[in-house]
């Protein structure tokens, strides 16, 4: 019971800010860990974004070009978090689960998407067809 209670002190400030810190960490941890398509996507980020600073593209082209990729990854660590969260409530199979699941992994599909149109777009029809 002790723990509990010191789960729910409010923290405030630096303290706050460095928990903060630390429990992010642990999450990111967490789905490179146990999740591979986090572990997937982290690697294709690893791969693409220096690419993205080698590219002779203008300061917007390459904002977006990152911000898409790291927004596959939040996406994939929401949808991580929501089937986490699923599956501890519990493993017997109810309709409201199985759709929660499937609308996690169609949010992480659309991000996706969004991905690949900005990086055809900039990339190949921007760059190497110019």
């Amino acid at each position: 019971m002790e723990q509990d209670s010191h789960c729910m002190q409010k923290n405030t400030g630096l303290k706050r800010i460095r928990l903060a810190g630390v429990y992010a960490f642990n999450g990111i941890t967490a789905a490179l860990r146990h999740e591979a398509a986090f572990r997937q996507e982290a690697l294709l980020a690893l791969f693409v974004l220096p690419v993205v600073f080698w590219l002779d593209i203008s300061s917007v082209e390459r904002v977006l070009l990152v911000a898409v990729t790291i927004l596959v990854l939040i996406v994939e660590l929401l949808n991580s978090a929501l089937e986490a969260v699923v599956d501890r409530v519990g493993s017997e199979h109810h309709v409201l689960s199985g759709r929660a699941k499937d609308m996690g992994s169609g949010a992480v599909m659309v991000a996706l998407i969004l991905w690949i149109y900005v990086w055809v777009e900039i990339v190949v029809l921007g760059v190497w067809l110019a």
